[in-house]
């Protein structure tokens, strides 16, 4: 069992020393626990909760409140993993704001804030950071930019977006971002990126060869059985796991418990 606390500072030394950063989501107390105990260095309170816990249809509606509540609930825990938390939507749109909605994050338990976006938002970035907030990077495929972009979709195919995503990546380390999270990035670039920085990279549908992988904790164990993202199996392929069929066993013990109680 870990015992030293994570902090976002140590990071980089992860990276340096070539540790491996596994990460998860967490958006309540008994999760946060589970994955602590496991060992799990880097708990994300994400935006995702709006889609697997609260039935949005994406992360744009998600607020700010919703987002505080769950971190609350996660910090209870008092896990030995670093906790960082998603800003939502339209919660960073200057920097002003950025830091006001980053402030909140902290005071409802969170040790790092994590916003989408590269250079568009490096003056929220630089304010954050100048704030004594510590903060991790979200580029690549950006889920609070689906309604502008209209799909889900990799990024990193065509030498433009590969040339903005590594000057993205370098402007992020360069303000002091701690870690950067790359999701649906090529391999090839991801590795790329992973390769040009000082600072961990964590994947999410990017390849094996980022610094650290994370994963929806719902798509891990299969608590969320209507929709997993199409990247999910090939990833856990990558590493070797199997994705479990925690909803089925709840079916079949709910079914059973059911029969039991009818037929008292």
């Amino acid at each position: 069992m870990r015992m030293l606390k994570i902090t976002a500072a140590m990071l980089p030394a992860m990276k340096k020393r070539g540790e491996r950063i596994p990460s998860l989501t967490a958006y309540d107390y008994p999760t946060a626990r589970l994955l602590d105990e496991a060992g799990i260095p880097l708990i994300l309170v994400g935006d995702s909760l709006g889609m697997v816990v609260l039935g949005y249809p994406d992360t744009t509606l998600v607020t700010m409140q919703e987002m505080e509540h769950h971190v609350r609930a996660v910090a209870r825990a008092k896990p030995k993993a670093l906790v960082a938390a998603d800003l939502p939507y339209q919660s960073y749109q200057t920097p002003e704001a950025a830091v006001a909605n980053s402030r909140r994050l902290v005071d409802a338990g969170a040790e790092a804030v994590k916003a989408e976006g590269g250079r568009v938002i490096l003056p929220q970035v630089r304010a954050i950071i100048s704030a004594k907030i510590p903060f991790i990077g979200h580029l690549g495929m950006l889920p609070q930019s689906i309604r502008e972009e209209g799909r889900y979709h990799i990024k990193g195919k065509m030498e433009a977006e590969r040339s903005a995503l590594l000057e993205d990546a370098a402007a992020l380390a360069e303000a002091g971002a701690s870690a950067i999270v790359l999701e649906l990035v090529t391999p090839a670039v991801a590795k790329e990126i992973t390769d040009a920085l000082d600072i961990p990279t964590i994947g999410i549908g990017s390849g094996p060869n980022c610094d650290g992988q994370i994963l929806v904790t719902h798509d891990l164990i299969g608590t969320f059985p209507w929709f997993t993202p199409r990247f999910v199996q090939p990833a856990l392929a990558s590493l070797s796991l199997v994705q479990l069929d925690t909803a089925e066993q709840m079916r079949n013990a709910i079914v059973k418990w059911k029969g039991a109680v009818e037929g008292a």
